[in-house]
């Protein structure tokens, strides 16, 4: 009898479920494309990252930390703007503090800290 393969077998995390759905709301309000997000995401294969988009997943703690601050940066731009479009198209201004690069330039540096650095800068603009 063959073996069960343990992660098809392996209950979901419905907080892992919700925020892989909020985090790719986030990226459709953002219009990202697929490379944009896996960068994001910390660079997972692609086929990782399609199979993420189609079924529940394992995220791994680098992963679940990224997506947290990609909704982070949402939501603290939803309070700055009150408009959906000045806070959807921040990301894609330029910004002095960025050195006039966008904060998308900065998220897609691809390291943690790039994304880190917009996080602590919408907080402090928005007084967090």
């Amino acid at each position: 009898m063959p073996k069960a393969d343990a992660r098809a077998s392996a209950p979901s995390n419905p907080d892992h479920d919700s925020e892989l759905a909020a985090f790719f709301k986030v990226c459709d309000r953002w219009s990202l494309t697929a490379d944009q997000q896996i960068v994001l995401l910390g660079s997972p294969a692609r086929s990782t990252f399609f199979k993420w988009k189609k079924e529940r997943a394992a995220l791994s703690q680098d992963t679940r930390e990224r997506i947290s601050h990609v909704i982070s940066i949402y939501k603290a731009l939803e309070i700055l703007f009150t408009d959906p479009t000045r806070s959807d198209g921040w990301i894609r201004r330029p910004n002095i503090y960025f050195n006039g690069k966008t904060a998308l330039d900065v998220l897609l540096g691809g390291t943690m800290r790039d994304i880190y650095e917009v996080r602590t800068y919408v907080d402090a603009q928005r007084g967090g």
